[in-house]
């Protein structure tokens, strides 16, 4: 049975609010008619500089952003609200005409987390936007980082289990399938990113800004070989990954979680 999402807060069900920035005011419309139709509040605007206003006054609980928009271009805009405070840690679902790798790239590194292709169907938008609201709202920046305080019993993630893949950083354990696996500290939080963002793709780029530390001199492909690492370590059959992906062109993800 499907159950519209809901949005648990001071012990009283609020619907996840949701801002639309789209300038054509068809698309702006369709989308928020169909994100009603799933339990959503919608609110849509048409221009960058309306989208920094909102985000800055108002918390929203996901972000569905067009790149081509008048006055501030989506790419600005999502490292704008990344820079700010009141939403900095929204999910942002980036809307984008161009089909170019190097378009992909430019949107995720600016902060999205995800991003679809126009023209799109309405089913795909829905169970984007259903994937990236029931991930837990931590920073993707700080995923990474906060894995190192758990051995010592300081602040850490929360332990998570996707697809019988089962990770505590409280404890440093990962276990698969029932059998516990062994991983290096860069093993492990790389696997702790991916999978709890399972679905949201990675550029090869983001992961070496978030899972290399200091001044060691590493580069893309670095990124590559820890996944090789990585595979073998937790995939029954690396060459043919169930768990974590490639997108080629772009970079990884976790599988996705079904919808």
């Amino acid at each position: 049975m499907n159950v519209s999402p809901e949005w648990i807060a001071s012990e009283k069900a609020v619907p996840p609010r949701v801002l639309v920035v789209e300038d054509e005011p068809n698309i702006r419309e369709l989308v928020c008619l169909h994100l009603g139709l799933e339990g959503y509040a919608c609110d849509g605007v048409g221009d960058g500089p309306e989208a920094l206003k909102r985000t800055e006054a108002e918390r929203f609980d996901l972000i569905v952003l067009d790149v081509m928009i008048p006055g501030l271009d989506g790419l600005a805009v999502c490292r704008a609200v990344r820079k700010g405070h009141t939403n900095h840690d929204v999910p942002i679902l980036m809307l984008t005409a161009r089909r170019e790798e190097s378009d992909k790239v430019a949107g995720l590194e600016s902060g999205a987390d995800d991003y679809l292709t126009k023209p799109f169907g309405v089913r795909e938008l829905i169970a984007r936007a259903r994937a990236l609201l029931r991930r837990p709202r931590v920073p993707v920046a700080a995923a990474g980082a906060r894995l190192m305080t758990g051995v010592n019993g300081d602040e850490v993630s929360p332990p998570i289990r996707v697809h019988g893949v089962e990770i505590d950083p409280a404890r440093r354990r990962v276990r698969i399938e029932g059998r516990d696996v062994d991983l290096t500290d860069q093993e492990f939080r790389l696997l702790y990113l991916l999978a709890s963002h399972a679905g949201i793709v990675f550029s090869r780029e983001a992961l070496l800004s978030k899972i290399w530390r200091g001044d060691t001199f590493v580069t893309v492909r670095s990124v590559d070989t820890l996944v090789k690492r990585l595979r073998r370590r937790i995939e029954t059959a690396p060459a043919r990954p169930r768990f974590l992906l490639t997108i080629w062109g772009v970079g990884y993800k976790f599988a996705d979680v079904h919808v």
